[in-house]
């Protein structure tokens, strides 16, 4: 796969899924533009990338904040060719009966209207060029549940359901619109999961999840960039709706 000359912005690059992925597309080519919400995070986080990527400061949930990068990346580069829509949080884990109004709505602004906002605006862009690749980021928390995960389970189903409707929205466009959806994944985030599953024992929180893995281990971030490079490319030019799992085989397990 090559994305020379290809104009790719991903939210959420500073993060682990986002680095890889930014590595990734750099490696084929690409012009990148790059969100996060700390603009020092993610200068630390594109050391090294080649192509003097475009560094751009947002918060996801300000509609400012979107119009912003997204006229920004156009301003420099002329066009949008993949959106890479991954900025997320995990939000605080409790039973429902202690889950709180304000840990609710902070989820479910970063990870719902954060990835409803980008796509308002960068469809729009795509649309003016008649081509584009999107892919969301959902989560195996999309298509199951999860104790104690409910903010976060809610979002992530959600990110499904946008998916597959702008999907239908926009194949007459030519823009594609596909998700993955990933399983534990060996990143700071899944720190932060350890942590609030462990009561103090992280390492056997790991353990513990790990072995739920039919493959026996976490997916490493660039494995999940790779899924992400492959349905932005041509060779994916019939996929659009589409979800798709990469979760070590738990898909298949039977409960």
């Amino acid at each position: 796969m090559s994305f020379k000359d290809k104009v790719v912005l991903i939210t959420g690059a500073a993060g682990g899924i986002g680095k890889a992925t930014a590595e990734k597309f750099a490696a084929q080519g690409a012009k990148l533009a790059l969100v996060d919400l700390k603009l020092d995070t993610l200068e630390k986080a594109a050391t090294g990338l080649d192509g003097n990527p475009l560094l751009l400061s947002a918060n996801v949930t300000k509609e400012a904040d979107v119009v912003a990068y997204v006229k920004a990346t156009v301003e420099k580069y002329g066009r949008i060719d993949v959106f890479v829509n991954n900025a997320g949080i995990n939000g605080d884990f409790k039973p429902i009966d202690e889950q709180t109004v304000e840990n609710y709505r902070n989820v479910l602004d970063v990870n719902v209207i954060g990835v409803f906002l980008g796509l308002k605006h960068v469809i729009a862009q795509m649309k003016s060029q008649k081509s584009g690749a999107v892919v969301n980021m959902a989560s195996n928390g999309g298509l199951l549940g999860a104790p104690g995960m409910s903010a976060y389970v809610a979002s992530k189903h959600a990110v499904i359901g946008i998916n597959k409707s702008v999907a239908l929205e926009v194949a007459t466009d030519g823009i594609r619109v596909n998700a993955v959806c990933p399983s534990g994944v060996d990143t700071q985030m899944m720190r932060s999961i350890e942590t609030n599953a462990s009561k103090g024992n992280e390492a056997q929180a790991r353990k513990s999840f790990e072995a739920a893995v039919p493959l026996g281990r976490y997916a490493e971030a660039s494995e999940i960039a790779d899924l992400v490079s492959f349905l932005a490319s041509d060779q994916a030019a019939f996929i659009t709706g589409a979800y798709y799992r990469i979760d070590g085989g738990g898909g298949a397990v039977s409960v």
